[in-house]
């Protein structure tokens, strides 16, 4: 009996630490900006970001950090916060983001895949005449992935 309350009391704490890992990451990737072309925030997150070129897209000044989404998809109404989104007015391309920080990117992987599916058809249902491209950036790893 203790033993299997010790163990369901460790998961709680380490559900619990990341939880609070990632809302620190995530507070830390919302003030990453760019500034006189040079990208400003966290040294460790902008060294990262800056070792992936493929990421400078998503800090451009035009982009938006935490932002808030709203649509009736597939007959119900659904309000979502967007990590960081970029509308491309030239191409009328929409990328948006979310972030994980799972080490595993399998556990969770299918659930995430469908959380930023969702966020494309808000975007969608929004800017109807943009191409909307969904990411999840895997921050353990700082790799992109494109669904």
């Amino acid at each position: 009996m203790a033993d299997t309350l010790r163990r369901i009391l460790d998961e709680y704490d380490n559900m619990q630490y990341a939880t609070q890992q990632g809302s620190e990451m995530h507070r830390k990737m919302r003030a990453v900006h760019m500034e006189n072309g040079v990208l400003v925030g966290d040294k460790s997150i902008v060294d990262n970001i800056n070792k992936h070129p493929e990421l400078a897209m998503f800090f451009v000044p035009a982009s938006r950090v935490e932002v808030p989404v709203a649509a009736i998809v597939h007959g119900n109404f659904i309000s979502r916060r967007i990590d960081r989104m970029v509308v491309d007015e030239d191409n009328k391309t929409i990328h948006v983001i979310d972030y994980k920080t799972d080490i595993d990117k399998g556990v969770f992987r299918l659930k995430y895949v469908a959380q930023v599916q969702e966020y494309v058809s808000i975007v969608k249902e929004i800017y109807p005449k943009y191409t909307v491209i969904g990411y999840i950036l895997w921050l353990h790893d700082w790799t992109l992935e494109k669904l």
